[in-house]
């Protein structure tokens, strides 16, 4: 049903596309979505525990950028957004599917109930495969895709040829070595590691796909829980630590206001310093993968032909659950509006486009992807489909700076991790939160406080006013669903749990 949609909203380029270096084939594209990790976490976002030598090799050589934003602080609607170039709250795909209100019902501590969402991406959406397939690519999906209940919404029907691994889960429901309780993904060898299984048939794919051009979409379930990493590298990072002299009590704090809020008695931690054993070797296991695959692309002379993309779908998890990773100095983590759980480590190499080795400080987000693939391979923009996004085109072939505009994110919902609902906007270097709850916002100037420190809504009333209204209209103009009052609400519920 959705091929004479895509033909009848746009032209594919007539011929071979020729690409920054002037070559006359189409440019593969590669698009590597890494879950849960944090702006942090990699040896060139400044991280000096975790060891990424290949992915800090791969961001030299791209275009990396410090200011690149998730469209949400959680999973599902981030990618969600990649796919189709709108924001969440456009499509009404605003948290994690199916919720955290599948498992648990509006708590008394809770003043707003939380808000229904679409269950899953339509297929009304063309999304950037089907739009890839239909102008001459393979297309090939491994990995998680969170972006449906229902198997017709899985990637085979969203303009995917090949899907390992990909279903209803966000996370590996047998875990990270095998057998994988996946029915998209058939059990390997009793103990083989899914990141190193999910590296295996993506190269499997690119070698079977030399002379084609493809579209490979490598969204590895790591570094999500459940932790688990490869016996060898926990022993190694655990002997790190000692060789370090890290105290792991002092990695770790319970000195938080939002926790007597969010888990009376202290039952959250955060994180504040990166230390974490098994998500350090969960994070080698994940360079060692992408080491491979660009060691693949070089060996079949792919590598001068190929774009790469690299992202994280939301801030790392540094609240909950764990609390793996640290995202300092950027405050708060996955399930927060804060930047710890909105801005990401994102890179793009384009060979041939004078990009290489280049820092980006513009800030961009995820929707920003479609219209950028779009520009690259030559096909005319679908602008009736990538709504919210603008190509980086420009950024990345060293043309004009991108005009100033507004990045938005609408979250009406508590999270797993601490998180209020809220909304907020970034534009130029401040950003404002609105917290639902009591509709307070908080200003901050990112480029003198990235941690969020300094509130600066009643020292520059103004600039909160004007920000505050072009959120206001933007929600409008996307149909953003608000929140009710909680009937059950409690407002002592807090205080009595504290004190027992």
């Amino acid at each position: 049903m959705k091929t004479p949609l895509i033909l009848g909203l746009f032209l594919l380029a007539l011929g071979s596309c020729k690409g920054p270096g002037n070559r006359e084939q189409k440019p593969n594209i590669i698009f590597i979505l890494v879950d849960d990790l944090g702006w942090a976490d990699l040896g060139c976002y400044g991280s000096t525990f975790h060891e990424t030598p290949n992915i800090d090799r791969l961001a030299g050589e791209a275009m990396r950028f410090t200011n690149a934003y998730a469209a949400c602080p959680v999973c599902s609607p981030t990618r969600a957004s990649i796919m189709t170039g709108k924001y969440p709250a456009r499509i009404n795909v605003t948290d994690w599917i199916p919720g955290r209100q599948a498992y648990a019902g509006p708590q008394p501590c809770d003043k707003l109930l939380p808000r229904d969402f679409e269950l899953e991406m339509k297929l009304e959406e063309v999304t950037i495969a089907e739009t890839l397939k239909e102008a001459g690519y393979r297309t090939f999906f491994a990995g998680k895709w969170h972006m449906g209940e229902d198997s017709i919404y899985w990637p085979e029907h969203q303009g995917f040829e090949i899907n390992k691994g990909g279903w209803s889960k966000g996370w590996p429901a047998g875990g990270y070595f095998s057998p994988y309780t996946n029915p998209r993904l058939e059990s390997g060898p009793e103990g083989e590691n899914l990141t190193d299984r999910l590296t295996d048939e993506s190269i499997r794919f690119i070698e079977e796909h030399t002379e084609e051009p493809f579209f490979l979409y490598l969204s590895y379930y790591t570094v999500h829980t459940p932790l688990q990493g490869k016996p060898e590298l926990i022993e190694k990072y655990e002997k790190k630590i000692d060789d370090l002299g890290l105290d792991s009590g002092a990695m770790e704090t319970t000195d938080r206001e939002w926790i007597s809020h969010a888990a009376p008695g202290g039952r959250m931690i955060e994180r504040i310093l990166q230390g974490h054993p098994t998500y350090a070797s969960m994070i080698e296991t994940l360079d060692t993968n992408v080491g491979r695959l660009i060691q693949k692309l070089e060996e079949l002379g792919l590598e001068d032909n190929t774009i790469i993309f690299f992202m994280s779908d939301n801030g790392g998890l540094s609240t909950s659950e764990g609390s793996p990773t640290s995202n300092l100095p950027l405050r708060a983590g996955k399930g927060w509006l804060y930047e710890g759980g909105i801005r990401e480590p994102m890179f793009i190499k384009w060979p041939g486009s004078g990009s290489e080795g280049a820092v980006c400080d513009v800030p961009v987000t995820s929707t920003d992807f479609y219209p950028t693939i779009l520009e690259m391979v030559g096909v005319e923009p679908l602008q009736e489909q990538h709504q919210d996004g603008v190509s980086l085109g420009p950024l990345l072939t060293g043309g004009e700076d991108m005009e100033e505009r507004p990045i938005f994110w609408h979250y009406p919902h508590y999270s797993n991790q601490g998180g209020k609902p809220g909304a907020a906007i970034r534009l130029g270097d401040f950003k404002l939160v609105e917290f639902f709850e009591d509709h307070s916002v908080e200003l901050y100037n990112l480029s003198d406080d990235p941690g969020e420190q300094k509130e600066l809504s009643t020292e520059i009333p103004g600039k909160a006013e004007e920000l505050l209204k072009i959120l206001h209209s933007w929600q409008v103009e996307v149909d953003a669903r608000g929140m009710d009052p909680n009937p059950g609400f409690d407002p002592d519920y807090l205080r009595e749990k504290t004190l027992k």
